[in-house]
């Protein structure tokens, strides 16, 4: 673990916010935020006290929202309702999402609007610094009302009805648990079971995680694309700087400036010598289409970075004495950023798979053998690769159509229009992974290309991917499962190893 990370509610980035999440750096309260979280609990304990008709605090929950709950059993009704809520289904989150929603639920609870105790934050604190996974079903969320049935079951894992989960996939109840690791189950008051359950981090943890993931991934293509360009020996015209300026782009400006830098020093796709025509779109059009996937990509960011430290349930706590209802649960813009994020990602896939398509074509090669093999007939080379780009391109069509674009109501047409935001986030994280597979195709595929142009070279980031292909990935000198190589390189995708060591490399030369 590295230094603790002190959270208001006010200031969380998504660089720290990763280095929780996935680097468990530990998390601690301000001072300042314990002092907001006491105030804005005090008008709570008032409007209970004078038995004040509060949404959730002293009313029931959805359509149900008109009958008055006595004082006197104002804390069974937050038990209760996290009880009934729980009701997700389907396998698992991931322990990042886990811990994303656990952090930004935190974080948004630190802020001091949500009429909370100090012991409710520092209980999601403790999950985050032991380690703590519970068990959350991924299915169940409409992205409205927040997310209800699985931040539920996090706070049934707090009061120690609930399941964690262990590293090794079993389910264990999260009473003993607790008890292991010196923690007491929580006993909820007035308003925290539906301050702990009525937000929307799931989706902001689906929209922050996938923003990081996009931006990794959105660099390896980028390297894979100038491997491809000069494997087949691609005409660098389109990536001149004067287009980009013309057409009032300052993306595709960004994509062509990188591209530039990625393919200098190439002796393969250097000034012609006599005209051969024009490029097809997956190398001229480059800087176009990647261009409006970095769009996609800088939007979402913007989005996650409000989320982070927003304040999403219902009601609102203002100090000294307000209570305001409103809709701040709702995901309709996490919802929107995610769908564009996964329309935005699906043809960057489908650019890769068609230049991959390309490079084992004998028609369309420009000379390579067929599926680039070493004996084409005795020898299949790298033919099967291209159909697992294809098969995961047209799964990404599916996963790409907006969750936005539908819509059914809940709680008796009380939650009359929801989100499906949850649904939007579970799309992208698997057509992220799917994306991340065909660039690691078009990365060894395009490597074996560029070794079959000697002695002619690539430019200097393509060189430098070759080498970092070569460290996970052997020449295709006979026909062998590729699975284990895709597998390899998928993963320094992932990881971001491979662009540092070509950015490393690129920047030395």
């Amino acid at each position: 673990m590295t230094e603790s990370l002190s959270i208001d509610g006010r200031s969380l980035t998504l660089e720290q916010f990763l280095s929780v999440v996935r680097g468990h750096t530990t998390v601690s309260l301000t001072a300042e935020a314990r002092a907001a979280i006491v105030a804005s609990r005090a008008v709570v304990d008032a409007a209970v006290h004078r038995e004040r008709p509060v949404y959730g605090v002293t009313t029931g929950f959805g359509q149900l929202s008109d009958r008055i709950v006595p004082a006197e059993h104002a804390i069974a009704l937050q038990l209760s309702l996290v009880r009934s809520h729980a009701s997700g289904a389907g396998e698992p989150l991931a322990e990042d999402v886990v811990r994303g929603l656990l952090l930004l639920r935190a974080n948004s609870l630190a802020r001091g609007h949500s009429g909370v105790r100090p012991i409710v934050v520092e209980s999601l604190v403790a999950l985050l610094n032991r380690g703590l996974t519970p068990f959350v079903p991924s299915q169940g969320s409409v992205g409205a009302s927040g997310d209800l049935a699985p931040l539920a079951h996090v706070a049934l894992a707090l009061i120690g009805e609930g399941e964690f989960l262990q590293r090794d996939g079993r389910r264990e109840s999260a009473g003993p648990i607790l008890v292991d690791h010196g923690l007491a189950p929580l006993e909820l008051r007035e308003k925290e079971g539906v301050a702990l359950i009525n937000g929307t981090s799931l989706m902001g943890a689906y929209l922050a995680l996938g923003v990081a993931d996009a931006n990794e991934l959105f660099e390896a293509a980028l390297i894979a694309a100038a491997v491809s360009f000069d494997a087949l020996e691609g005409n660098p015209e389109s990536l001149d700087d004067r287009l980009g300026e013309l057409r009032n782009f300052p993306e595709q400006r960004a994509v062509a400036a990188s591209l530039r830098r990625l393919l200098a020093g190439s002796q393969l796709s250097g000034p012609r010598g006599t005209y051969r025509g024009q490029d097809p779109y997956t190398l001229r059009c480059l800087p176009q289409v990647l261009g409006a996937t970095r769009l996609a990509i800088d939007l979402a960011r913007r989005i996650a970075d409000a989320e982070l430290n927003a304040v999403s349930d219902n009601p609102v706590i203002f100090p000294p004495d307000d209570f305001v209802s409103g809709g701040n649960f709702h995901g309709e813009n996490l919802a929107f950023a995610l769908d564009t994020l996964a329309i935005g990602l699906a043809p960057l896939a489908g650019f890769s798979e068609r230049r991959i398509a390309r490079l084992v074509n004998p028609a369309l090669n420009r000379g390579l053998p067929a599926f680039l093999a070493p004996t084409p007939g005795l020898t299949s080379g790298l033919m099967i690769p291209q159909y697992l780009a294809a098969a995961l391109v047209n799964e990404n069509a599916s996963l790409a159509h907006p969750a936005t674009a539908t819509s059914l109501s809940t709680s008796a047409d009380q939650e009359d229009f929801v989100s499906m935001g949850a649904w939007a986030g579970a799309k992208l994280h698997r057509l992220l992974a799917n994306a991340r597979t065909v660039v690691a195709v078009e990365l060894i595929v395009a490597a074996q290309a560029l070794e079959l142009r000697r002695p002619k070279s690539g430019g200097t980031g393509s060189e430098a991917a070759l080498r970092a292909i070569r460290e996970l990935v052997a020449p295709w000198a006979a026909d062998r499962s590729p699975s284990p190589d895709i597998e390899r390189v998928r993963k320094a995708v992932a990881d971001g190893s491979l662009v540092r060591k070509v950015r490393a490399a690129s920047m030395s030369t």
